[in-house]
């Protein structure tokens, strides 16, 4: 047991490397041709004609116009720090490859802002993601003169108010600029650097707030287009991030909390770019270790309070790999590195762990993905390594995927001309700021950057999207309609749940307290603007005569409502959430049952919104108005059916467009005046049980 400890001990201390250096191949590769100076140029502008603010349209990003927007991007690093963590800090060798950014972008000690932002167009971005420290929001000392020696507006400015000049010249010369939080302290970034979560310096609620502040602080730049919440985050010495438990580690939820913050405390029209999580576990052999990246969000999705502003995120380097930490030597595992799959292994693997959100649409998951780092070194020697750089830069062509490059900036020499600096840099500067890379000719990388800027890709106008969006109780409450906040606690002690307003709740889980949310087909607001909900607690809304599900309690909206919401006291069911509509809404419909098995309409719309629990649904062109519940041995009060209803037209529902539907029924629809079906003669239509659906 103790060499086990020792290794587990020395893999933590030495070898969780989850970013950093490439590792260099062991065979040479004929370098690739060198694309001209004026090919990636030629990809497209800053200066695109693009109308701010941003926002999603299924796996799309579009402007303000709705016209599709592609995120051409690179990180300018440097504002969250290039200090390795150990040695004098003032020392340029204590810092990453020799790189002393003072906490600020890098380059602005060696070439003037309009250069760089010019040698930025050249390589054919639009966008720059732009990360920074928290403990740089905070700084009160000035940057030292040196650092922006060659951009003399800078000097007397603290790292923040040097932030903001960047940030003003980057929107003023036509870029997106996303926002993202690197790290707690200024320094280098990854391992067991005391920066592996959000809150790891910090409480969670000290790092919402920081970011309720970025927010605001740019909230009148409408080319600040996103809030990229954090990176990479990851295990520290004792214990591992999660997706969805709950406690004070859980990602999913402190992202989702600092989501809604930023939107109803700061700016709402920005896009909220949300990361997987980067690695778990302890890299040695026989013990758990992984790389989860977005494969949680299959089944634990976000729903922001304002629908259209989420996007997923992921990074991918070719030393590292789906279980492989990225080590070499002590800490190192038996794993493939991504380097070292087929093309054909490389996008199962990458489909699975984040590629699936974009490329399966109409799924509660659906969002645009944004691989917002990849890289490797223009002194990379090794023939893997370059074929990897091949294979990803052509499966985001392939796949129209939107992109950031790591990093964009770096040194080619020190500041008494020596050779040294980050190879990794599209764009490199030597002390007297002449430039080098990937534009100048001699590049191996830009052959392929080359390729994944000029192919082709979708363009103009994308049509709006219906979405689809999960609600969960499992800890707490989880209201994200605005209406619905407005009423205060309006089920005091249970858990309450509410969709985004304009969408309306289609469907429910029998066990675990799931919902689906949705706005198809038409994608238009359902609900009355300025309206408030009414919370129904008991049956008072069903008319006499229209008992549609005997025997069981029923919580029905009143006519002219659909429902947006439910509570829950345990599992059992407490009150529901009606929102009026705007529009006339239809009548009659059909129970819809649940309790013993799946029933949901063919084709999947939504997903799997409660994986491994039962589960209702109302088909799309439908609304539900109603949840009936029963107290009977084995139910304990828990979601069994809902009441559908079309969305207009007709009063009835046509029996090919019922529910599970696989047959006539065996009864007369009710009507007016007439008597409810007994539910023991109705055609069974659940797939996997003997739950009847009546019309009514």
């Amino acid at each position: 047991m103790q060499p086990l400890l020792r290794s587990v001990c020395r893999a933590l201390a030495m070898c969780l490397v989850l970013t950093g250096l490439a590792v260099p191949g062991a065979a040479a590769a004929p370098a690739l041709p060198a694309a001209s100076a004026s090919g990636p140029s030629a990809a497209g502008k800053a200066s695109e004609t693009w109308t701010a603010p941003l926002s999603t349209r299924g796996r799309y990003i579009v402007d303000a116009d709705g016209q599709r927007f592609r995120l051409k991007s690179a990180n300018w690093d440097g504002a969250q720090g290039s200090w390795n963590g150990s040695g004098d800090i003032n020392d340029p060798a204590a810092h990453h490859s020799g790189q002393n950014s003072h906490g600020i972008p890098l380059g602005l000690d060696r070439v003037g802002i309009a250069e760089l932002l010019d040698d930025f167009r050249a390589l054919g971005l639009n966008s720059i993601r732009l990360p920074f420290s928290n403990e740089m929001l905070h700084a009160t000392a000035p940057v030292p003169d040196a650092a922006v020696a060659v951009n003399p507006q800078l000097r007397g400015k603290t790292p923040l108010r040097v932030f903001d000049a960047v940030v003003e010249a980057l929107t003023a010369g036509g870029f997106a600029v996303i926002l993202n939080n690197h790290t707690n302290t200024t320094r280098w970034c990854c391992g067991l650097d005391g920066n592996e979560r959000w809150n790891s310096r910090q409480s969670t609620r000290q790092w919402a707030d920081d970011w309720v502040f970025m927010a605001r602080r740019y909230r009148h730049n409408s080319r600040v287009v996103g809030a990229d919440l954090y990176n990479e985050v990851r295990r520290d010495v004792l214990d591992d991030p999660n997706w969805g438990l709950g406690d004070g580690h859980d990602w999913q939820a402190a992202a989702q909390e600092a989501a809604d913050r930023i939107l109803t405390e700061a700016n709402p029209r920005l896009l909220l770019v949300i990361e997987g999580i980067n690695w778990t576990g302890v890299p040695v052999d026989g013990l758990p270790h992984g790389r989860p990246t977005l494969a949680p969000v299959r089944t634990l999705s976000h729903t922001l309070v304002t629908s259209g502003k989420l996007v997923y995120s992921a990074h991918f380097y070719g030393y590292t790999g789906p279980h492989h930490s990225g080590a070499t030597g002590v800490g190192e595992t038996s794993d493939p590195r991504y380097q070292d799959l087929t093309r054909d292994q490389l996008r199962a693997v990458l489909h699975d762990q984040a590629f699936y959100v974009s490329e399966e649409s109409g799924q509660h998951f659906t969002a645009p993905l944004w691989i917002s780092e990849f890289g490797v070194g223009s002194e990379e020697s090794g023939q893997a390594a370059r074929a990897w750089f091949g294979n990803l830069t052509d499966y985001l062509a392939d796949t129209d995927t939107d992109f950031a490059y790591w990093p964009l900036v770096g040194w080619s020499t020190d500041g008494q001309g020596r050779p040294a600096g980050d190879n990794w840099a599209m764009l490199r500067y030597d002390n007297a700021g002449r430039r080098s890379g990937i534009l100048d000719g001699d590049d191996w990388r830009a052959a392929a950057w080359h390729r994944l800027m000029t192919a082709p890709q979708k363009t103009g106008p994308v049509p709006p999207t219906p979405g689809w969006h999960l609600l969960t109780t499992d800890h707490r409450d989880f209201v994200q309609s605005l209406s619905a906040r407005s009423l205060g606690d309006w089920d005091s002690g249970a858990r309450k749940a509410a969709c985004p307003d304009g969408e309306r709740l289609i469907g429910l889980s029998h066990t675990r307290g799931r919902g689906l949310c949705t706005d198809a087909p038409t994608v238009r607001p359902l609900h009355t603007p300025g309206s408030v909900p009414t919370v129904v607690r008991d049956e008072r809304y069903v008319p006499a005569g229209g008992d549609w599900a005997p025997g069981y309690s029923k919580l029905q909206c009143p006519d002219g409502h659909f429902l947006t919401g439910y509570s829950l006291r345990g599992e059992k069911v407490s009150a529901a959430l009606c929102t009026p509509a705007r529009t006339v809404l239809g009548t009659g419909g059909s129970t819809l049952w649940f309790d013993r098995g799946d029933n949901r309409p063919p084709g999947d719309p939504g997903g799997d919104f409660a994986h491994g629990h039962y589960k209702g649904q109302c088909p799309s062109h439908s609304y539900a108005a109603g949840i009936a519940s029963t107290h009977r041995i084995g139910h304990l009060g828990r979601p069994d059916a809902l009441l559908c209803r079309p969305l207009t037209g007709e009063n009835r529902v046509a029996p090919e467009d019922r529910p599970g539907y696989q047959g006539t029924l065996s009864t007369t629809p009710f009507r007016s005046g007439g008597r409810p079906c007994a539910r023991a003669r109705c055609t069974p239509t659940s797939r996997t049980s003997t739950s009847p659906s009546c019309a009514v």
